[in-house]
């Protein structure tokens, strides 16, 4: 009986051997082969390096898995044992395919690295490949979840029984699970119909920001003051929002001032002639100065100025702001904006008729 033992255990064991012999070949081949590919291209040794363990330790598992038949235990030792190694092989498989599609994804998302030149392919690109890396992965997982609870009979009986009554399950789950399921399918909406993308600037809320990422079920914006505001992805498909970089980065900016009928206009284009030839902000592309409306006794001029990306446009409003408001004050103080009070006398008394001193009156509420 005792010779019978070690002989069945030396079965086992040469079994295990030829087994783990043929992982170490197959291990060594593609060693060897992203080898001599990665002389030539980078990417065969991004790939190994990403794979390499998920790779080895799946086709451990399945030799193991294959020397169960061959080893001298009980049968229901021996199904323990196969059941938990094919548990084990269904996370290493899901592992290995999980870090073969992530080497996939990121090998693209490398060619479209945002910078402030971006064209809108790159960041539509970005914005739909991190949205579908996330959701693959989500799916593998799931679905090797799903696999595994599969393998105890317990949950096969489970899962006959809910597929008999599929019906109130599904209006039950989908009641359930109606808030996480929008935001799903609201975040893949937001990858591929472009409303927005990663990298553009945004106005929500009034918080001025731009898209840092977009998930399956939020996205996170980065405001102009480093602070992070994430709001669920079911905000962009149900609610207004300005989207700056839209149809492209170039941006036209308007400064409104509100000054005296007495301010020369034409001097106040030359003024802004030469404050934009004196700054690098400004792209060459759009200047003008216009009285858009005469209401309150004041005109309202518009200066309108273009800037090659939001940022810039900022920076450029507040420099022309700034400059011209100096200039009006320097150069032509009568331009600045006057409350015209009219003053007359006591309720009952008539109204002043020296012409001297209502003159006298009108140039002291005037001055």
């Amino acid at each position: 009986m005792q010779t019978d033992a070690w002989e069945q255990w030396g079965a086992w064991a040469m079994v295990l051997g030829i087994l783990l012999g043929v992982v170490v070949a197959v291990a060594v081949v593609a060693t060897v082969a992203t080898s001599l590919v990665g002389r030539r291209k980078r990417w065969p040794q991004t790939l190994s390096a990403r794979t390499r363990w998920p790779f080895r330790v799946t086709l451990l598992l399945l030799a193991l898995l294959g020397s169960t038949g061959a080893l001298p235990v009980d049968e229901s030792w021996r199904g323990g044992i196969r059941h938990s190694l094919v548990i084990a092989v269904i996370i290493a498989g899901a592992w290995l395919l999980a870090n073969l599609f992530l080497f996939f994804v990121d090998t693209g998302t490398q060619r479209y690295r945002l910078v402030e030149s971006d064209s809108f392919s790159a960041r539509k690109v970005r914005t739909q490949l991190q949205i579908v890396r996330r959701l693959v992965v989500v799916v593998i997982v799931v679905i090797a979840a799903g696999t595994i609870l599969m393998t105890f009979d317990g949950v096969r009986a489970v899962g006959a029984s809910v597929l008999a009554s599929a019906g109130i399950a599904s209006i039950v789950a989908g009641l359930a699970a109606q808030s996480v399921l929008s935001n799903l399918f609201a975040g893949v909406q937001l990858a591929f119909s472009e409303a927005i993308r990663v990298g553009d600037v945004v106005v929500v809320q009034g918080e001025f920001g731009r898209i840092n990422e977009i998930t399956l079920s939020y996205v996170v914006l980065e405001l102009w003051d480093q602070r992070t505001l994430v709001l669920p992805c079911t905000y962009f498909t149900t609610n207004p929002f300005e989207n700056w970089t839209k149809l492209g980065r170039e941006l036209l900016g308007t400064v409104y001032f509100d000054l005296d009928w007495r301010v020369p206009v034409d001097g106040l284009r030359g003024e802004l002639a030469r404050v934009l030839e004196g700054t690098d902000l400004w792209d060459g592309q759009t200047q003008g100065v216009q009285v858009t409306d005469a209401v309150g006794g004041v005109l309202q001029v518009r200066v309108l100025v273009s800037a090659a990306d939001s940022g810039r446009m900022w920076d450029l409003r507040c420099l022309v702001r700034e400059q011209l408001a100096d200039w009006i004050r320097r150069e032509h103080p009568e331009a600045l904006p006057l409350r015209r009070v009219r003053i007359d006398g006591p309720v009952g008394e008539p109204p002043v008729t020296d012409g001297g001193a209502a003159a006298a009156a009108d140039r002291a509420a005037i001055g």
